[in-house]
Parts: C-alpha cells; sequence; structure tokens
C-alpha cells in the first residue's frame, strides 16, 4: 500500500473505533515482540505465520460475559451457552467493522477468531486438543490487558477472566502496549478455579487442556464423533433409532445451528474468579458457595501452596511466567 493512500492514525484512535463498535476492552500488542517470544517455542504461533505482511500490530478486542448467566450454578447449562454465543457474535461483528475501517483507512487487516483451530495441526484424534491459530490470552497480555492465572486463563482488572476475546492483524505504526509485570492471579492461596472445576483439569500454573475441552466444549467436534459411533455400532434397529432420536442429537443439532455448546461451553472457574471490578459488584454475594468443591481439591492446593512457600515453583511456571507475572510473595 503506497502512504499517500494512508490515513494517519493513532493507538488511540483505533482503541476508541473498537470500542465505538462494541468492545468492552482492546488493547495493542507489538506483532513482532509476539513473533519473538511464542507460548510454545516447540509448537510456536506467531502472528507472521498467519500473515507476513500484515502481523506488525496484534489489536486485541474483549467482550464481557453476561454477569446475569455466571449465577446460574449448573456448569452445562445451555442457556448460558446460548448467551456467551451471542456475545461472541456481537464481538466477530465488531472486528469484522473494525477490519473494513482500517482498510478505509488504508491498512489491510485480517481476524483471528476464538473459535478457529489450525486444521493441518489435526492428527485424527477427535479427543485431542485443538489449539487457535493463535493463543489470544497470550496476545492480550502482550497488549497490556491482563495477566495469565493459576489455570492459564486470562485475568482482566475490569472484569476477571469473564471475557471473549478476539483478535485483528494489521500493520498499522501505531504504539504498541506493555504487559502488565505484577500478576493479578492470587495463585493457590485463592484457588477457587481448581475447587470449581467440574473435571479437576486445573494443575499448579498449568492445566490439562485435552480434558477441560470435554466441558469446555460438551458438544462440539468429539461429542459429535462419538455420538455417531455409538450409532453407527448399535446392532439393534430400534435402539439406533432411538439413539438419533435421542436428546444428546437434539442437542448436537441445536449446537451445529448456533455453536453453543460446540464452540463454548463450562465455565465455572471464571464465574467464580474474584478477580476484576465486576466480581464485588455483581457476583460475590451469589458465589460464595463453590460449585463441585471437594476435600481432596482443597488438600491439592495446600500442597501447592506450601510447595511455594518453600520456593518450589513448577516448570509450568517458569514456561508461562513473562505472561503469568510476578507473584505476591506468600503470606
Amino acid at each position: 500500500m503506497v502512504d499517500i493512500h494512508r490515513k494517519p492514525l493513532t493507538a488511540a484512535q483505533i482503541k476508541d473505533r473498537a470500542r465505538q463498535l462494541g468492545a468492552d476492552l482492546v488493547g495493542i500488542a507489538d506483532g513482532r515482540v509476539m513473533d519473538e517470544h511464542p507460548p510454545d517455542p516447540a509448537h510456536p504461533r506467531r502472528p507472521s505465520d498467519l500473515t507476513e505482511l500484515d502481523s506488525g500490530r496484534v489489536i486485541v478486542m474483549a467482550k464481557r460475559i453476561f454477569t446475569g448467566t455466571s449465577k446460574i450454578r449448573a456448569w452445562n447449562d445451555r442457556h448460558k451457552f446460548y448467551n456467551d454465543e451471542i456475545a461472541l457474535t456481537r464481538l466477530e461483528e465488531a472486528a469484522l467493522e473494525l477490519v473494513y475501517w482500517l482498510e478505509d483507512c488504508g491498512y489491510p487487516a485480517v481476524i483471528v477468531p476464538p473459535t478457529h483451530t489450525d486444521p493441518w495441526r489435526y492428527t485424527g484424534n477427535p479427543a485431542s486438543h485443538r489449539e487457535t491459530l493463535l493463543s489470544l490470552t497470550h496476545a492480550a497480555v502482550e497488549a497490556g490487558l491482563g495477566t495469565l492465572g493459576l489455570n492459564l486463563q486470562l485475568l482482566t482488572p475490569e472484569y476477571g477472566p469473564r471475557v471473549i476475546l478476539t483478535a485483528v492483524l494489521c500493520s498499522v505504526a501505531v504504539e504498541a502496549d506493555q504487559r502488565m509485570e505484577q500478576a493479578l492471579c492470587l495463585g493457590p492461596s485463592c484457588g477457587r478455579c481448581l475447587r470449581s472445576c467440574p473435571g479437576n483439569v486445573i494443575k499448579h500454573w498449568d492445566r490439562d487442556w485435552d480434558g477441560c475441552d470435554t466441558y469446555r466444549y460438551p458438544f462440539g467436534f468429539n461429542k459429535l464423533v462419538q455420538h455417531l459411533g455409538e450409532i453407527i455400532e448399535e446392532p439393534d434397529a430400534q435402539r439406533q433409532k432411538d439413539l438419533i432420536k435421542s436428546e444428546n442429537t437434539f442437542y448436537l443439532w441445536q449446537s451445529i445451528l448456533r455453536g453453543a455448546g460446540a464452540i463454548n461451553g463450562c465455565r465455572n472457574c471464571q464465574d467464580v474468579c474474584p478477580v476484576g471490578q465486576d466480581y464485588a459488584a455483581h457476583l460475590e454475594a451469589a458465589l460464595q458457595e463453590i460449585p463441585d468443591d471437594s476435600p481432596a481439591k482443597q488438600e491439592a492446593l495446600r500442597e501447592m501452596v506450601a510447595q511455594e512457600a518453600d520456593g518450589m515453583l513448577p516448570a509450568s511456571y517458569t514456561g508461562q511466567q513473562r505472561w503469568i507475572g510476578k507473584l505476591l510473595p506468600p503470606d
């Protein structure tokens, strides 16, 4: 693009436009810095891998999820799934309009949606964790929106982890934001995320991603493959018809129509996290009792606290320290 066709833009103007379009939070990361610091060097997912020409800046946009749905206790309540899908639709529309605006100003751009996984990395195992083309949580940290928590989810000062993310890649020469140095997460001394997890997948500054996906996408690709397999392998004709007309088939059909339950799902750990200005204002009184808590989970947290008090942090923290931030000293 010839410079004469480009309208001068500032970071503030881009952020203001993103908010006008519906984003609740917006930050700008340096794409070259992200190239130099991939979350997993063994399997880097860098902005330049998506587009070499238009990855100079990563504009990260966040939409808050509805606090009313966080008060619904059941992790698999489909009304929560639909509300999150509607919020995601709004965010996708905002990203699309931002891209058109940037291109009208002379800057080609590319959307990185949170639901698009890399098809080239599919191994033929529907139960394996499929990563997005770019780690939006790490991009959000680089864009100054927050830090990662005990389970490696994004925490923001405004809404804690109760946000949905997307990003726009664009080589527009504006100032990038800086990472937060201090961790927002209270770590295992809080541990509400671990205590609330129905799949017990949260580890010490880590997560069992394959196990988590069973709950994060309860009617996703893996569930669809399993259900179709049960139908095909059922020897009894009447039972086979019953499976075709079953509740699971109905839920899968609904999820295919809108994505609710296929591209989203359990968010117990997001609901109960005390980080964020919204928690004390809207959620704390309703979420004192933690769903899916157990003595075994509480004991696991006590062991983590003891390890950190002895100065022993796991390799998972060391590998993600850039994005988790500096931990508060133990009490």
